[in-house]
């Protein structure tokens, strides 16, 4: 636990709205073919595929998507200047290919009752990266897990209500897992979503 370092407090860190387009790519008012859903399960498995080089017109698709997941397939088209059904087989064609995994909300962590983030590194057991990670995924609050290279092995980024919760989930939590050599705890004091709507 020496190894363990830990900031107090967070001051707010601000939030992005997902815009108000209701007609959405996942099948909204807006969609080219009713009824159809443009849908893959977040972090599904995509199997064993090729990289397929993407285009101008499919890096435009991607970055409007990310900026608003609700955007419909008629505001796409016009917004890269292509047909609808041509906007429509792209965004498929991204899903079926393991490009997009999938259509999410972007959460203001704080406004969700989340006031402590904090990204921890971890040292682990040589080879028991495949245990570590499931024991980490059952961490209330965990949102992201990375296996890196460098002076760590695991980056993990993590919500919690206070830092009353934060330091139970690292001390009692995470230093329980007998593969978990050492942690270290940097705490987030503020956020920029590079991903949000500058509209917004």
């Amino acid at each position: 636990m020496a190894d363990e370092q830990m900031a107090v407090d967070r001051s707010e860190a601000p939030g992005g709205d997902s815009g108000d387009d209701t007609g959405g790519a996942l099948g909204g008012a807006g969609s080219e073919v009713p009824g159809e859903v443009l849908s893959a399960p977040i972090g599904a498995p995509t199997g064993v595929l090729p990289a397929r080089p993407l285009d101008a017109i499919d890096r435009d698709i991607l970055r409007l998507l990310q900026t608003d997941g609700r955007a419909s397939v008629r505001s796409v088209a016009e917004r890269v200047h292509v047909s609808r059904a041509n906007a429509y087989a792209r965004i498929n064609r991204l899903i079926d290919d393991g490009v997009i995994r999938g259509f999410s909300a972007r959460v203001n962590h704080e406004r969700a009752g989340h006031g402590a983030s904090a990204y921890i590194t971890l040292k682990i057991v040589q080879n028991s990266w495949r245990t570590v990670r499931e024991q980490l995924r059952a961490l209330p609050g965990a949102t992201h897990i990375a296996l890196v290279s460098g002076d760590f092995d695991v980056l993990l980024l993590v919500h919690t209500p206070d830092n009353r919760t934060l330091r139970e989930l690292v001390l009692t939590r995470l230093q329980a897992i007998p593969e978990v050599l050492s942690t270290r705890t940097l705490l987030v004091f503020e956020e920029t979503d590079l991903n949000a709507d500058p509209r917004g």
